[in-house]
């Protein structure tokens, strides 16, 4: 394999991670757990641990890093997993 296709295309390249977050969905469900496994400053890879993942979610990471808390877009799915955009700072805080 050539070191050109080993080299990130990506925008924003991606670190592997194994981070516990909380998402939260809305419509007055409580916040659950889930595990993020890469993180880029545009986005993040999350496994959903067996949750519905709606289309926009907030997550918030637990504890010290440089992660982003906020608005996130899905914009793959591929179950158990799903990609999703940061669209924002959550609207709660």
């Amino acid at each position: 394999m050539s070191s050109a296709a080993l080299t990130e295309g990506r925008a924003m390249p991606r670190q592997r991670l194994g981070r516990l977050a909380t998402m939260v969905v809305g419509g007055g469900a409580p916040p659950r757990y889930c595990l993020v496994t890469d993180y880029s400053e545009g986005g993040v890879r999350v496994n959903s641990n067996g949750l519905k993942i709606p289309d926009k979610f907030e997550l918030r990471f637990l504890g010290d890093g440089h992660f982003k808390d906020g608005e996130y877009q899905v914009i793959w799915r591929n179950d158990p997993t799903v990609g999703a955009k940061y669209v924002g700072p959550s609207p709660n805080t």
